[in-house]
């Protein structure tokens, strides 16, 4: 069991929400403000994802991610700051021609979907480490081992520390190799991510397994989408790892309530502090994970 829980928030995501949800975070102030109060419920960590503020729909224009971290760096408000780089990997395959791209379909090479990273310089990014379905249709979420070592080249020359984000057995095995060969900075942080179809199931045994697999002195945390956000932080703190919470991965607190984002951390602190553990601050969580405080 882990008695030092980092609480990381994903505040906002970049999924088909904005219509679920009648106050998700969709504007770089409310992306922004949704993250100093997650960070005031006892997150620690806030992972970004910004969206386009006409549509509501995931976007990844550098002007957005600016002013959402502008605005959270001046908020006075300690949180460490987690960029996605997971847009820019959507292929939509055609119903008719499988090599002319869908719609929906954003992909771009890894040094572009790591820029808006080299320009502002978080502690953490996030690095989706395979390929696989995402959920049901066309959509391929795609990460060829080729462009995950670029990216992490990339990366580390900044001095940015990557999550890598597993979200199947195959995956852990990808950032493991890339641990071996030197591209990722010691000690490796993983994001264990479940129940997002068809990768892993949100299970007691996917999260064992997969936490089994990762290499001695990795840091690690976990999540699982909809109901199962906040079972799997129980049992991610069992276990050992640390957790994620958010409206990018569950909408609710309970049956039929719509959640904020401090309402889904104080929830899991909660369940942390009732398990006996304790909440640790953005301070212990740069010292677990070694980060480097650039700005």
């Amino acid at each position: 069991m882990n008695q030092d829980v980092v609480v990381t928030c994903a505040v906002t995501g970049a999924g088909e929400t904005q219509h679920k949800h009648p106050d998700l975070p969709i504007t770089p102030k409310q992306i922004a403000d949704a993250c100093v109060e997650a960070a005031n419920a006892g997150a620690a960590i806030t992972h970004i994802h910004v969206r386009d503020p006409e549509t509501g729909a995931g976007a990844r224009g550098h002007d957005l991610f600016t002013e959402v971290v502008d605005r959270v760096r001046s908020s006075g408000v300690d949180v460490v700051v987690n960029l996605t780089t997971g847009m820019g990997g959507d292929y939509v395959v055609g119903d008719e021609t499988p090599t002319d791209p869908g719609p929906g379909t954003d992909f771009v090479m890894p040094e572009e979907r790591v820029s808006h990273v080299d320009s502002l310089l978080p502690e953490i990014c996030s690095l989706d480490c395979g390929t696989m379905n995402f959920g049901e249709g066309n959509l391929l979420m795609i990460n060829t081992p080729n462009h995950l070592r670029r990216a992490a080249e990339q990366i580390k020359k900044l001095g940015v520390k990557p999550e890598l984000e597993v979200f199947d057995t195959g995956h852990v095995w990808m950032a493991n190799q890339m641990v071996q060969e030197g591209l990722i900075e010691q000690p490796p942080l993983y994001q264990i991510c479940l129940g997002i179809p068809y990768g892993a199931p949100a299970t007691t045994a996917a999260m064992k397994n997969m936490r089994d697999m990762l290499p001695d002195g990795a840091n690690w945390t976990a999540f699982g989408i909809s109901r199962h956000q906040m079972p799997m932080v129980a049992q991610a703190v069992l276990l050992g790892g640390h957790v994620r919470v958010g409206l990018e991965d569950n909408l609710y607190l309970e049956r039929g309530k719509f959640a904020s984002n401090g309402q889904l951390v104080e929830k899991a602190v909660k369940i942390i502090e009732m398990l006996g553990a304790k909440v640790v601050g953005p301070e212990n969580a740069r010292k677990k994970f070694r980060l480097t405080k650039q700005k």
